[in-house]
């Protein structure tokens, strides 16, 4: 007598169910992840940004025409991840502000003169704000 090959159905279901399990648990890290990884872009740009904006007040006294073209102190150029721009200029005091888009639609960054870095977060994110750090993770932290 010949032994039947193959898989039965409950076998190719408790593997299906196992499959998803995984998933659900795996895909909502991954995606968590990835968002952490697309944020270090604006710290990072805004990081860089700040130390061309004392350049060029070293160079003029003053903030008033930084962030444009053809100074020492451009505004980075948006990504698809997040736009920046300078909101505040003044001769004393500047504020550079990068805010999500696409994915990360809701997150907003900043830092001013004083190196004080805020996070302002509203809908659809669901990650808290912080008016003294930069939130890296979903629990808030800096």
């Amino acid at each position: 007598m010949q032994r039947p090959r193959g898989f039965t159905l409950i076998e190719v279901m408790i593997t299906i169910a196992i499959i998803a399990i995984l998933a659900a648990v795996a895909i909502p890290s991954y995606s968590e992840y990835v968002r952490r990884g697309r944020i270090t872009e604006a710290v990072s740009a805004l990081s860089g940004m700040r130390v061309k904006m004392e350049q060029f007040f070293q160079d003029n006294r003053t903030y008033v025409g930084a962030c444009t073209g053809g100074t020492v102190a451009p505004a980075p150029a948006d990504t698809a991840n997040f736009a920046y721009t300078c909101p505040t200029l003044t001769a004393t005091s500047y504020v550079i502000t990068a805010t999500g888009q696409g994915g990360l639609a809701g997150y907003q960054y900043s830092i001013d003169q004083s190196n004080v870095r805020s996070t302002v977060m509203t809908a659809p994110s669901t990650w808290p704000s912080n008016p003294t750090c930069w939130v890296l993770k979903k629990d808030g932290s800096c």
